[in-house]
This record gives structure tokens, C-alpha cells and sequence, in this order.
């Protein structure tokens, strides 16, 4: 039996077990469940299994294990349960457990009518995003090795003939993701509001507008001008999904059933296809223009002080989950400007938890406890998964939490000092962005790690210990 299949067994029980689950995913450190009941869940029991990291509790209950492990939990757990990961578990339920489930759903209904309408916004945006998390990364990172091969290709370092060809096989299986974006982001979009996925897929691969001919191009209502393709972006195709779900929800309420499964579609699609080619694409290209250009603005005149602001301020971001958000921002600064200048600021955040990591090791080396779990998540946050640290060191402690945010705002101010450090994809942060830093500023995103590195590493092992931390401790002490 391995440690994986042990950690979905005691997590699966934890929770209630299967009746009281409704989904179970994974992003790239967390395994995610919608619950039928909290009460039935045991979160401190949770949080005392071997080799979890931290618990949030948000529209659906995360469970933090790490990279490459939640992978294997999650899997296990989906075996366990006799249900794909992603779909919804169906319940036999009596009479009496209906009604109750039925009462428990109104009241959560006016439990989230109560909540906050931005928090709702900002948790949407993340559940689109999250399962393409994976993606960005393989399909990140395979571009950033032909960017590289490229380079060396025309700075005559490699034989164009016998490299070419490499460079061009990896950049078609990046393009698998990037090139068609849209359509993906269409499907979880129409997933996240309610509405059939696949007409979701289709609104956004309507914005690449394929077939429209070249020699006679569709022209923007509003300027005049020929609409180019992906014109509005991801902004553009969150939006016209999201009208795509209020209007196929009250076509099925008015439609009858015998004749549904043809006019609703045909009707769904005819109104949102025309209304993001003439109506939403220009307007969305407007908003992502202004969007884009207000942050490149803020970055080129705010300089190092922008960059200490957003390098300290990241961390709490990732621990709410809510760092998913800026991946449309980041895609639309890419499509527009070949690169997120973005991406690279923010990633100081995890690097000045590296350094607070280091810290800590030095200064708490006879507390075998926090060194023991130092040393499982300090080589997952030097390659820029940051999650295990804040989880499993830093947030625990307190104190470490907040210098590791100060040491991000030295490498943030050092990258926004420097200027025009960029990613050419979405990847991980850390050391592994290196390979997708664009126009060779390597070195400047390198000088931004090892500030942060040593600005978390001064403000932690100065300001950021206890006496209580530095005290010897066993592994086995609580």
C-alpha cells in the first residue's frame, strides 16, 4: 500500500467519505472537493495526516500536498470513490435524505447570496483557470526550450538545418495550447457558469475568427477597421460565455423538450456568435488594450517602488487561492506585447520565501521539526512551487511569513528597477521561469531572484524568529 493511497483513504474519511462528496479535483498542489455537509468534516483531523501541508476552506474545501503527490492522492482518491476526477458524484438518497439535502442547498444558496459578489468573481475566474494550470506549465516550458534553440539558431551557435526542425516540433505542440486558448477557456467557462461546455468551446473558437476570408475581412462596428483574430482575448471570451449561460438557461426553460436538443443550441449560438463578433470583441479589445497598457504604464513609471508593492504583496494572494486570477491578465499582456512583464515581478514572491526557508534552517537547525519540513519544501519553492513552504513553514510560524513578503519586495523592486523583464508563457516560477524570460534579460530576472533570496533570507534570520523556534526540538514534538 503506498503513502499516496494511505493519504486518499484517511482524507476520503476525514471528509465525510464519498456520500459526502459532490466533485473531486486537483490543481497543481491541491486536491479540491465540493462537500455536501461541513459538519461532517474533521478539519483538524485533516490537517494532522501525514504529508498535508494546509487546508482552505473556500467554495470548495483544498487540501495542500504538494506537487507530483496531489496527482496520486487525487487519482486514488477518484479509484476509491468509482468516479472520474471532475465529475459529479451521483447519490441514491431517500426521501427523507432529499429533503434534507434540498433544505441544506437553500441554505447554502442564501449563505452565497450573502457572500461577497468580487470574491464570487475572483473565485469563478480561478476555477476556469486552475485545470489548465498543468498546461501552462508542459506547454510553458516546451516553449521556453525552443525559444532557447531558436536564439542559438540565429546567433549561429547551432546548424539551422539540423535544429530547425527540432524547434519547429516544439513549438507546434506549445501552439496545441496557446493557439487555441480561447476554445479551452470557452469550455471551463461554460462549465463554471452552468452552461453546455461544448457551446462554450465554440464562442471562444468564434473569436479566432477561422472562417472568415482574408480578402474580405469583418470590420469593427465601431472603427471601422478590420477585426483581427482573438481580437478582446480571454476578457472578451469570459464574458460572451458567461451571457451564453444566461441566455441557454431561459431557452430551457421555454423550449419544449421534443425540440430542445436542435433550437436551443442553434438559437444559443446564432445570438452569442453574432454578439461576440460585432458587440463583445471590439469592446473586450478596448477594455484588454487599456487594461494591459494602464499595468505596463505602472511598471515603466512606478519602477522599483510598483515592484516592491507587488513583490510583497503576492504571497497572500497564493494563500487564498487567488493568484489564478491574473492569468487573464498575463495571456492578454502576452498576445499584445509578447511577453507578461508581470509574471516575473510576482514570481519574487516565492523566492523571498526561499530565503526566509534558508533562514530558518540556519538559525532553528537544533528544532529538528521545522528543518524536517524545511527540507521537503524548500527544493519544490527554489523551482517556483511556493505553496508547500507558506503552507508547511512560513504561514504556521507567523513571523516568517511576513519577512518572506519583504524579501519578495526586494526582488520586486530589483526586476521593476531593471526594467522590461518578461515571460514569453506561463510557467512556474522560481528558477524554472528562467527558460521563459524573453529578449535574453536573463540576467535581470536572475539579479531579482537573488535579492529576494537574500532580502527574505536578512529580514527572516534579523526579525522574523522566536525563542520558541530557535529552541531544540525533536521531529516527534508537537
Amino acid at each position: 500500500m503506498t503513502k499516496e493511497h494511505i493519504m486518499a483513504q484517511e482524507i476520503l474519511s476525514k471528509v465525510g467519505g464519498k456520500d459526502n462528496l459532490e466533485k473531486v479535483i486537483h490543481c497543481m498542489t491541491r486536491v479540491r472537493m465540493s462537500i455536501v455537509d461541513y459538519s461532517k468534516v474533521d478539519i483538524e483531523g485533516l490537517k494532522a495526516i501525514d504529508g498535508v501541508m494546509g487546508i482552505v476552506e473556500d467554495d470548495m474545501l483544498q487540501v495542500v500536498v504538494g506537487p507530483g503527490t496531489v496527482n496520486k492522492v487525487a487519482n486514488e482518491m477518484s479509484s476509491m470513490i468509482g468516479v472520474p476526477l471532475g465529475e459529479k458524484i451521483q447519490h441514491h438518497l431517500s426521501n427523507k435524505e432529499r429533503v434534507e439535502r434540498e433544505a441544506k442547498l437553500v441554505k447554502d444558496d442564501i449563505n452565497r447570496r450573502n457572500d461577497s459578489k468580487l470574491k464570487r468573481i475572483l473565485r469563478s475566474i480561478a476555477n476556469i483557470f486552475v485545470p489548465l494550470i498543468p498546461a501552462f506549465v508542459g506547454a510553458g516550458l516546451i516553449g521556453g526550450i525552443a525559444a532557447v534553440l531558436s536564439n542559438l539558431i540565429v546567433g549561429k551557435h547551432l546548424d539551422p538545418d539540423t535544429w530547425q526542425m527540432y524547434v519547429d516540433v516544439l513549438n507546434v505542440i506549445k501552439n496545441g495550447l496557446f493557439a487555441y486558448l480561447a476554445v479551452y477557456v470557452g469550455i471551463n467557462a461554460a462549465k463554471e457558469f452552468g452552461a453546455t461546455p461544448g457551446l462554450g468551446g465554440v464562442i471562444g473558437g468564434t473569436t479566432l475568427l477561422m472562417g472568415m476570408n482574408p480578402e474580405a475581412p469583418i470590420n469593427n462596428v465601431f472603427t471601422g477597421q478590420p477585426l483581427a483574430a482573438g481580437q478582446g482575448g480571454i476578457i472578451g471570451v469570459l464574458f460572451a460565455v458567461w451571457l451564453l449561460s444566461i441566455i441557454e438557461k431561459k431557452l430551457l426553460k421555454i423550449v419544449p423538450n421534443a425540440i430542445d436538443i436542435i433550437v436551443t443550441p442553434f438559437i444559443t449560438l446564432l445570438i452569442m456568435g453574432l454578439a461576440t463578433i460585432f458587440i463583445i470583441m471590439p469592446l473586450a479589445g478596448f477594455v484588454s488594450n487599456g487594461l494591459t497598457g494602464a499595468i505596463n504604464w505602472v511598471l515603466n513609471i512606478g519602477g522599483p517602488f510598483s515592484g516592491f508593492v507587488l513583490g510583497a504583496t503576492f504571497l497572500p494572494l497564493v494563500m487564498f487561492g487567488l493568484h489564478q486570477v491574473l492569468t487573464p491578465i498575463h495571456i492578454e499582456m502576452i498576445n499584445q506585447s509578447g511577453a507578461t512583464y508581470l509574471l516575473p515581478i510576482l514570481a519574487m514572491a516565492g523566492a523571498g520565501q526561499v530565503g526566509a526557508a534558508i533562514a530558518l534552517w540556519v538559525k532553528c537547525r537544533k528544532n529538528k521539526k521545522i528543518t524536517n519540513l524545511i527540507k521537503g519544501a524548500l527544493p519544490v519553492g527554489i523551482l517556483g512551487i511556493g505553496e508547500p513552504l507558506i503552507y508547511g513553514v512560513t504561514l504556521p510560524l507567523g513571523r516568517p511569513f511576513i519577512t518572506a513578503c519583504i524579501g519578495g519586495g526586494i526582488g520586486g523592486a530589483v526586476v521593476g528597477g531593471i526594467g522590461k523583464v518578461g515571460s514569453v508563457a506561463i510557467g512556474p516560477s522560481g528558477v524554472s521561469l528562467i527558460p521563459l524570460i524573453s529578449d535574453n534579460m536573463y540576467l535581470g530576472y536572475i539579479a531579482g531572484l537573488l535579492a529576494a533570496y537574500a532580502g527574505g533570507f536578512l529580514a527572516t534570520y534579523f526579525f522574523g524568529t522566536t525563542k520558541e523556534m530557535t529552541a531544540p526540538q525533536s521531529i516527534d514534538e508537537v
